[in-house]
């Protein structure tokens, strides 16, 4: 991971002192590092005494963010044309507009400044991106402690979390991950619980995202050698059992596992004609160069998108990519 330079600091900074007020953001369907690096902004506006609002269109569906929906509200507070031309617009954990999903009010044409670490990120000016990073957390620690120094405790929870989620509690980490480790151990020093986050992380499961996990698991199949899985989740099968959530870390973990298998594959049908897809792979695999081909995106190891269509026929356009490489 990289150290954000002090002229991407200073750009921050002189982003912040342009603007009477913020409004907040990441992707849709928010997962932790999304969330909890929203959270750990907030606490760099309120230290700076600055207005804002945090937004998401949500749903908060995964039990470990459930709770911090409170903070969020996918209605933007009206303003004025003039205070408008006041507001700035940070964007964490995307780059795209598109992905931030339905939103109450009018979200372009406002200066916007973008912070993550994604690979297939496309912003080029307003931005700190790193797609050596291995959450949008771990850029917003350090956007803290060079603009405000030491965490308080409860940024350094929240931030915890937020890198915790997106590395798999540290086992997506690679042996060049010594700066991540030195960053998290600032973040214990300032009371963040190990122990306490692995278990907000973990526990707390709905029993119908088990009997979801237990139907993905018995759909797979395996393609191309063994190498690549694949499974589907319906729309009968969400409306039963996916109403409060699923447990995607867990499915990618157990078929990442299985011998043989390089990379995983989940397709999930939204609506009658839309879909979800979920990659995940090991090292050699590059799944966010096959999710851009369909206009997604994401990291090397775990990416996603949105497409058009049925499952059967998304199903075989996807692994049609796949059979390439594999």
């Amino acid at each position: 991971m990289q150290i954000i330079s002090d002229e991407k600091i200073n750009e921050f900074k002189a982003f912040l002192e342009k603007h009477d007020f913020f409004y907040v953001i990441a992707h849709k369907d928010p997962d932790g590092d999304a969330i909890f690096s929203c959270l750990g902004m907030k606490d760099i506006l309120e230290a700076k005494g600055l207005n804002y609002q945090l937004l998401s269109a949500g749903p908060f569906k995964r039990p470990e963010i459930r709770n911090k929906a409170k903070f969020f509200t996918n209605q933007m507070t009206f303003l004025s044309e003039p205070e408008r031309k006041k507001a700035g617009l940070i964007v964490l954990d995307c780059s795209e507009l598109e992905r931030l999903g339905e939103i109450d009010g009018d979200l372009k044409n406002l200066n916007t400044f973008t912070i993550d670490h994604h690979k297939t990120a496309s912003a080029s000016e307003n931005c700190i991106i790193d797609p050596t990073s291995p959450a949008t957390a771990a850029l917003v620690q350090q956007i803290y402690e060079k603009l405000l120094g030491t965490l308080p405790k409860q940024t350094a929870e929240y931030l915890f979390f937020g890198l915790s989620t997106d590395t798999g509690y540290f086992r997506f980490l690679n042996a060049d991950s010594a700066e991540v480790f030195r960053q998290a151990a600032r973040l214990v020093e300032a009371g963040a619980d190990p122990r306490k986050t692995y278990d907000e992380m973990t526990g707390g499961k709905p029993y119908s995202t088990r009997k979801l996990l237990g139907i993905m698991l018995d759909r797979v199949e395996r393609r191309y050698n063994n190498k690549l899985a694949v499974t589907y989740e319906t729309m009968d099968d969400t409306k039963k059992w996916g109403q409060e959530g699923r447990d995607s870390d867990a499915l990618y973990s157990l078929l990442l596992s299985v011998d043989g298998v390089e990379a995983v594959l989940f397709v999930r049908q939204d609506t009658e004609l839309t879909c979800t897809c979920g990659f995940r792979s090991r090292d050699k695999i590059d799944v966010s160069a096959i999710a851009a081909k369909f206009g997604g995106g994401g990291h090397k190891n775990a990416a996603g998108l949105s497409i058009d269509g049925k499952i059967p026929d998304v199903l075989e356009k996807i692994c049609a990519e796949f059979k390439k490489i594999l």
